[in-house]
């Protein structure tokens, strides 16, 4: 949460989280966007997994907030929405009311800066994913997208009910297709995963690997087949 000791121009926030699975509530955003407006920072709120909460007191987007569009950058991405991994394909939401002065002391649109960023650096998504993600947007392609979303939020239940078994301490799941679980006894980021990878063949990602806070955790996903995650949990019911 923000600390009004600390200075930043820029600050990142991710909700729902990678890797936590954690999602921000609308008074934790409000803070957040408090902070941003008295300090005339900018930001940059990754939204890429927004398609995952299910409780609809859990924020979707930080607009929500008063205030939010004349401090914050909305980052969105289909490929977790719809499966679009691999395609770069997503959309940047940049409110008109957010301005920010040059070192000239002129008031500058961020709007109007990133649209000649965009139009002279970057050529745009291939036409044939564009197509692809306008059919996202279609009632068809909402209804095949929550399908699949559905899909991996039963698998994060199957992870969740076994590790809830196990007495493994976790975080997220809920509205995250990512689980953050305490390693047992005592054991590093890395010392986990050659346990689970050279014991049980598992594979999840080291805490560690996300920085040194994350030192002592470990990360599992959702996005698997269903047999595979239940043989998964199968063999931590049985070995762990």
């Amino acid at each position: 949460m923000p600390d009004d000791s600390i200075k930043a121009d820029v600050v990142y926030l991710c909700s729902p989280n990678n890797p936590t699975g954690a999602a921000y509530t609308k008074e934790q955003l409000e803070a957040w966007v408090a902070y941003a407006l008295k300090n005339d920072a900018v930001i940059l709120y990754d939204a890429a997994y927004e398609s995952f909460v299910v409780d609809p007191a859990i924020p979707r987007s930080i607009y929500v907030v008063e205030g939010a569009k004349e401090c914050a950058i909305e980052l969105c991405s289909l490929s977790k929405t719809a499966g679009f991994t691999g395609t770069r394909c997503g959309y940047t939401v940049i409110p008109q009311a957010l301005k920010r002065k040059a070192g000239n002391g002129q008031e500058m649109s961020v709007n109007k800066m990133w649209l000649r960023r965009q139009t002279t650096k970057f050529n745009g998504v291939p036409y044939i994913i564009q197509r692809g993600a306008e059919a996202v947007f279609s009632e068809q392609g909402q209804k095949e997208c929550q399908e699949m979303l559905e899909f991996y939020r039963e698998n994060a239940k199957i992870m969740m009910n076994t590790l809830t078994k196990k007495g493994i301490k976790f975080y997220g799941g809920v509205h995250s297709p990512y689980i953050w679980l305490q390693c047992p006894n005592g054991m590093g980021s890395w010392e986990f995963f050659d346990y689970l990878l050279e014991n049980l063949a598992i594979v999840g990602t080291p805490g560690a690997g996300f920085g040194k806070m994350g030192e002592g955790y470990l990360r599992l996903t959702a996005f698997g087949s269903r047999e595979g995650t239940i043989e998964a949990m199968e063999r931590i019911e049985k070995n762990l």
